[in-house]
């Protein structure tokens, strides 16, 4: 997954619970957190590890190359080294690029294409068919996602599935959060906006 991508819309607000490290005291602190999701795909993708990338930098073979993102979130290029591409779309990576060559050359013209699509990836976990780790191609639903897990075994508790997210704080922490998800208001229609598009790592629980 990393910054934020695309026109939000059809947003919810939903509940979602962290449990803080052990206070000092030796005791939790459970906190409510506010959390904003979106029914609606982003419009562009942002670039992420595993993914392989084609980089062509105009009238200059040695330094076109296709690339592989590093787990790290970096790629490495020929003058400039180790550069950040994860969070990145692919049009300011390669202004990125860009940039750092001017040093070297004048008004370089890099293009940058994604090849191919490893990161956007989720898991799928508890009562479904097929759990684990399934990578997508395309911007997917929850609802999709438990469709592609081979959807719910026939002890599944459909109304406690919920998706365990990744996300940052004001202090750039990472933290942990459970949104929700109604699956029976979804499917009959009453609550559309609650059918979120999920995340790179992502994890769909099905208790």
């Amino acid at each position: 997954m990393r910054g934020k991508i695309g026109k939000l819309g059809g947003n919810i607000l939903v509940a979602a619970f962290l449990v803080a490290v052990q206070a000092g005291a030796g005791g939790c602190l459970q906190q409510d957190v506010q959390y904003r999701g979106t029914s609606v795909p982003p419009t562009e993708f942002l670039i992420g590890p595993e993914d392989v990338l084609v980089i062509t930098v105009w009238r200059n073979q040695e330094l076109s190359k296709e690339v592989i993102v590093r787990p790290d979130g970096k790629i490495s290029m020929p003058l400039l080294g180790d550069i950040p591409a994860a969070g990145l779309t692919a049009h300011a990576l390669s202004k990125q690029i860009a940039d750092g060559l001017v040093e070297f050359m004048s008004t370089p013209t890099v293009s940058v294409q994604v090849k191919e699509i490893n990161s956007y990836h989720i898991f799928a976990v508890g009562e479904v068919a097929r759990p684990g780790k399934i990578v997508l191609k395309s911007f997917t639903s929850v609802l999709q996602g438990i469709s592609y897990a081979g959807g719910f075994t026939t002890f599944a508790s459909r109304n406690n599935v919920h998706v365990l997210r990744n996300v940052k704080n004001g202090q750039g922490e990472t933290k942990q959060v459970m949104i929700p998800v109604p699956y029976q208001d979804i499917v009959q229609g009453k609550n559309l906006e609650a059918n979120i598009i999920l995340k790179a790592g992502d994890v769909i629980v099905v208790p």
